[in-house]
């Protein structure tokens, strides 16, 4: 996981990029990850572009982030969704809860 400041589309967001799958044998080093980085910053954004897998432990870890933030007044963004979240989102009827946009790639859609 990688943790950058700098320009982004929220002034004082920190961005967190996972970079590993969003499965039961990551869930526990990614959740604290994800609720340590939620405290250190009133925005979060969340980088799930490179994410390759994902299962009912990533879906359940993004809920909780999601829930988390709200009940500290801070904002979660997933500002890029890879394939596999974008198609387990939908499976799962998601998308609302989160509220973020999901764009599909022009590449993709062919």
């Amino acid at each position: 996981m990688e943790t950058t400041d700098g320009p982004k589309p929220f002034a004082s967001a920190r961005r967190l990029s996972i970079e590993q799958d969003l499965t039961i044998y990551n869930a526990e080093a990614l959740k604290e990850q994800l609720l340590e980085s939620l405290g250190a910053t009133q925005v979060l954004e969340l980088d799930l572009s490179r994410v390759a897998e994902i299962d009912t432990a990533g879906v359940q870890l993004l809920i909780l982030a999601k829930r988390e933030s709200l009940r500290q007044g801070r904002t979660l963004c997933i500002v890029a969704h890879s394939p596999a979240v974008r198609e387990t989102i939908d499976f799962f009827n998601v998308a609302a809860y989160f509220g973020d946009p999901l764009v599909i790639q022009a590449r993709e859609a062919d």
